[in-house]
């Protein structure tokens, strides 16, 4: 093909993703420059706090990160060079021959844009170029520029929130806030606190919770307790939300005192059946999100991941290493029937609903404005793209389906969702998406050439709607 005879722009050019001049001014006119609201990540805050230097591309890049493990694995690569006990350059090498055959994949996209907004470097990774860029970034790595604080600020972020078990110290938090200018903040993550699958894991937990606490926990009671204790010092290190992941929303018939004689069962060393599992939940959760209320939080309900499909790789590496999928869980009649029970005596907090599988983004744009209830712009929000969706298609759809359904304008934008310090340029990556879908529109005649109002709703989006809406 004689390639000058085609229009082909430059990879991950200055108007990569953007199609006409509307959305080209919109994103580098507003939206570029826009700080960093990071409301909902997994990043390790005892990195921020000691300040962590890293030794290498391969600890920076590769270390928790399942998408890439997962990549490396459908490309036939040996766990020894993912998860094993393989060099650091063996691991990279394994890593920049598997990016060739990550087209069209998001990682594709990921991988270079952080090697250009990191590290400068423009080259294509590959199994050509991989000891070269392995040495370069290595020795910009080595300098202070590369500290995880230093980080954060290189990335413009002002806020980031993390992802913590009620029985954490927060001694890092404690730390940051009168050693560190970025707000770091915890969020209230109790997922453990009623995971009675595992009766000898779920023990195990309320032991730490007990003492941690300083409450002896022998009842269901004495449980709500304990977790409102911790709500308590949380919220008195910065705590403004609190999450949740699960396969759905549960909504089930039963009462406290049903539940209490379940949470009495499990104490005693008994399993539960399945109906009994979910009936506790309910009512923790339930119990859980009044005293969110009362603290003025905002709460966050992660759905629809079928988490530790594989067996043999869950004994073998444990949790959270690149085995869950999209599950196919029922959501619309247990969600509506939850939150309506939370805003039948007002008691329903602030609240982001995070959707896993796009089949159901129409049920999620939907259901957030049957509990809008004008007290505040956007109470219940459509959460954005999520862990498998929060690339290009994923997104569009979650912001057409809102779009369509409920208000985009009032939307509190984009998150990393990662564990990693080198996810910041997804928040570009939304920004090019949001302003490309606008001017898409303008240029097909669809919205106004307001630029004051489109960039009025840009900017809003990007940064400022979450800052008032979390109150940073």
């Amino acid at each position: 093909m004689n390639t000058k005879q085609v229009d082909i722009k430059e990879f991950l050019g200055s108007n990569f993703l953007l199609e006409n001049e509307i959305a080209i001014e919109l994103y580098h006119g507003f939206a570029k420059e826009m700080p960093i609201i990071d409301y909902h990540c997994h990043l390790p805050p005892e990195d921020l706090a000691l300040d962590r230097h890293f030794k290498s591309i391969t600890e920076i890049w590769l270390e928790g990160d399942h998408y890439k493990w997962r990549a490396m694995r459908a490309n036939g690569v040996s766990e020894r060079f993912i998860t094993g006990n393989a060099s650091d350059k063996d691991k990279f090498i394994h890593w920049a021959a598997t990016v060739p055959y990550t087209l069209r994949n998001p990682l594709y996209h990921w991988t270079h844009l952080e090697l250009r907004r990191y590290f400068d470097i423009n080259e294509i990774l590959n199994e050509h170029s991989a000891e070269r860029i392995f040495e370069d970034a290595n020795s910009q790595l080595n300098t202070a520029a590369f500290t995880a604080r230093n980080i954060l600020r290189k990335m413009n972020v002002e806020v980031v929130c993390t992802t913590d078990d009620p029985a954490h110290s927060l001694q890092s938090h404690i730390r940051l806030k009168s050693e560190f200018e970025v707000k770091v903040l915890p969020t209230f993550r109790p997922d453990k606190a009623y995971a009675v699958e595992d009766v000898p894991a779920y023990l195990k937990y309320i032991e730490q919770l007990s003492e941690v606490s300083e409450t002896p926990i022998d009842s269901l009671d004495s449980l709500l307790e304990a977790l409102s204790k911790r709500i308590d010092f949380f919220k008195e290190q910065g705590c403004k939300l609190a999450d949740h992941g699960l396969e759905r929303l549960y909504y089930e018939k039963t009462t406290y005192a049903e539940a209490q004689g379940i949470f009495l069962k499990v104490m005693g060393g008994n399993a539960l059946i399945n109906e009994e599992s979910e009936k506790f939940k309910y009512v923790v959760l339930l119990e859980l999100c009044k005293l969110y209320n009362k603290q003025g939080w905002t709460q966050q309900f992660h759905l629809g991941a079928l988490r530790n499909t594989n067996s043999r790789m869950m004994d073998t590496l444990g949790p959270d290493t690149g085995f869950d999928s999209i599950g196919d869980f029922g959501q619309a009649e247990s969600l509506a029937g939850f939150l309506n029970q939370l805003d039948s005596s007002n008691e329903l907090a602030k609240t982001i609903i995070y959707n896993l599988n796009p089949g159901d983004n129409e049920v999620i744009a939907t259901m957030i404005g049957n509990f809008n209830d004008g007290s505040i712009p956007g109470k219940v929000q459509f959460g954005s793209g999520w862990w498998f969706l929060d690339q290009k298609n994923g997104m569009e759809r979650q912001l057409n389906a809102l779009s369509n359904m409920g208000l985009l304008s009032r939307f509190v934008g984009m998150l990393t969702d990662s564990r990693s310090f080198m996810s910041y340029p997804r928040h570009e990556y939304f920004r090019r998406i949001l302003c490309n879908l606008i001017g898409r529109d303008v240029v097909n005649g669809e919205l106004p050439l307001d630029m004051e109002l489109l960039s009025k709703t840009v900017k809003n989006i990007c940064y400022h709607n979450a800052k008032e809406y979390f109150q940073f």
